[in-house]
This record gives structure tokens, sequence and C-alpha cells, in this order.
């Protein structure tokens, strides 16, 4: 990333909130741009398609999780991290639900939120000619880690970011039972959204996704344990009783 310039929109409407972020972004090299009301950052978005949108979940007028659905429905590609005051798993759930990538919870610190936005810009950006991935063949599915591309009976499958990450981690270790805490340490970085249903959320789109064209059922789940990546025939596939499917239920520096 260094020789790329990386465009980042701040959407908050507490100015001394959004101007000490716009200078700290700005003093570690990022081209910042910003927006004190959900249709302003519309506009923004719209027009200069950043890398990475900041976005206040409390705004006046639309909210925070109304601009995020309309830009990602735009924009799949665009990485989105909510910033929000209240720390409730709901709140967390309905981000991670409209598309957010990534969330933090006021008060945090510029360290920890520079922490996660390189986090995330690496993982969007990783999808450069030189990279490394493999394939990996399970059932009627492929999944090409290089180019983030999963693919059902050859033809494309949309994913968001996330979401092709947590299939290629649960894939990538076949019959292993992996927990909440330990997909989240993989596919984000840190084990925050374990304990919330952010796991859930993007299983149970994944499996959706797949759902459409494929004859295997992919992910099962173990009751209060985790998911399991197993290539399975639809048709045979019984949830056994340990099994069962997925419920949808200040900065300082």
């Amino acid at each position: 990333m260094a020789d790329t310039v990386v465009e980042v929109l701040i959407v908050e409407d507490d100015p001394v909130i959004l101007n000490t972020l716009s200078y700290n972004l700005s003093r570690q090299g990022y081209s910042v741009s910003s927006a004190a009301s959900g249709s302003e950052a519309l506009k923004l978005a719209r027009g200069s398609r950043p890398d990475l949108i900041l976005l206040d979940i409390m705004l006046p007028g639309e909210s925070g999780l109304d601009v995020c659905s309309r830009v990602r429905a735009e924009d799949n590609d665009v990485v989105i991290v909510m910033i929000t005051a209240k720390d409730a798993e709901d709140d967390k759930v309905r981000g991670f639900e409209a598309g957010a990538d990534d969330y933090v919870t006021k008060p945090f610190g510029m360290k920890e939120l520079s922490a996660r936005i390189g986090a995330n810009l690496k993982r969007s950006l990783a999808q450069s000619p030189g990279g490394r991935g493999r394939i990996i063949e399970a059932g009627d599915l492929e999944l090409d880690t290089k180019n983030f591309v999963a693919r059902v009976k050859g033809e494309p499958v949309e994913l968001r970011l996330k979401e092709f990450e947590l299939l290629v981690a649960l894939a990538s270790a076949p019959g292993e039972l992996k927990g909440r805490e330990e997909l989240a340490k993989e596919v984000w970085g840190h084990a925050g959204v374990g304990s919330s249903r952010t796991i859930d959320v993007h299983v149970r789109r994944v499996r959706a996704a797949l759902s459409e064209s494929s004859g295997y059922e992919y992910i099962s789940t173990v009751r209060g344990r985790g998911y399991r990546f197993e290539a399975r025939p639809a048709e045979d596939t019984e949830d056994g009783p340990e099994s069962s499917p997925v419920s949808s239920t200040g900065i300082a520096e």
C-alpha cells in the first residue's frame, strides 16, 4: 500500500471528533474527505468511491445503518467501519447485517482505530496480481484465495470480503470444529466480535449465497461450540442431536 493513496471518507456529525479523525488520518498518509450527514455521505461515496468509510451510526436524519445499506447496495468492495457509542450486541449485529465490515465503539483510541483500518484495508487491497493464493475445492465449490472469488459449478458466487474470508477459514480445515472466537481472530483480527451473533450472521449469509446454486451443504453447526466445514450432498443432510441451523436472530491518543 506504500505507493497507493488510500481514500477515506469520515461520516461524523460531531465536529470535534470529525476534525480529530481527519487530522490524525491525514497525518498517517490517507486522503481524507468528510461528511456530517447521511445525505452528504451518500453523495460523496458515489462521487469519490472511497476505499474505506468510517461511518457513525448516530447521524441526523438518515441513520448510519441506512447509509451503510445504501452504500453497500451500490458498492460491494468499499470497506465500511461503523463508529458507535452503543456497545449493545444487537447494534453490532444490525451494523453487520447492513453491510459493515467492522466496528469501533466510542470512546476509542487512535491506535486502536488505526490498527482496525490497517487490518481491513490490508485484506481488501490484498487482491494484487502478485499476491499469494491457492485454490480450495470441495463438492461443487471452488475458492480462489488469490483473487477472492468463490465459484459454484464454475459460476461466481457474490460474497462480501468478510463472508469470503470466513468461508476460507472454515474450508481451510475441513472437518475441524472452529469456535466463534477462533473465527473472529482469523477473519477480523480480533476476538471481540465472537461474543456476539456476528459470526452467525455471516455464516447465514454464506449459506444462503451458496444454496442458490450448489447441490451441497457446506457448513454445519455444533450447538454452543462453533462450526465445521464438510461438503455433504444437500439431499443427505440431516442435523443430528448436537447440530442445528443458525438462528437469524471521545478520542484519546
